[in-house]
């Protein structure tokens, strides 16, 4: 990890780098704190952590999901920041940490930073359900909606 080093970043600093380099997310609305890796003074990779989107697992009192990373390709950042987001948590008082991988992706940054699988996710329609009405986000810079529906995803969890 030759000049990596783990730096704070702002939430708002966060966001806008997730909207330059992450390839099929928007940055999320919330999050309880953020994380970066920066070679210097250059952010190369952030992660943002936040409450579980899951309503199941959000109902568990010590458990917090890495909502978004996104890096710039640089080698072993991602999986510095996954490694950073689990510290962090821990130090924070929660026992669980979780993210999800979209079908295709390998997970091998997660295994590097000691996260195992726990379970398989199919492929949903999306976020609007009759009983929880959800308007599709919009691409900022295109105004299409965002489409992740439709893949399936791995669940993946560190405990402490």
């Amino acid at each position: 990890m030759s000049g990596l080093r783990v730096v704070p970043v702002a939430l708002a600093d966060a966001k806008a780098f997730v909207r330059a380099h992450h390839r099929h997310h928007l940055e999320p609305v919330t999050h309880r704190f953020s994380v970066g890796v920066a070679i210097g003074e250059t952010l190369v990779g952030v992660a943002i952590v936040g409450n579980p989107v899951s309503r199941v697992l959000a109902a568990e009192k010590y458990t917090a999901e890495v909502c978004r990373t996104a890096t710039d390709g640089t080698p072993n950042a991602n999986s510095m920041l996954y490694g950073a987001a689990w510290r962090a948590a821990r130090a924070l008082g929660w026992e669980r940490l979780i993210t999800y991988t979209q079908e295709g992706e390998s997970g091998s940054s997660l295994r590097a930073a000691g996260f195992r699988v726990v379970g398989e996710r199919p492929a949903r329609g999306g976020w609007n359900m009759p009983s929880r009405p959800r308007a599709p986000r919009l691409c900022e810079s295109c105004g299409e909606p965002i489409v992740t529906s439709g893949v399936a995803r791995t669940l993946w969890e560190t405990v402490a």
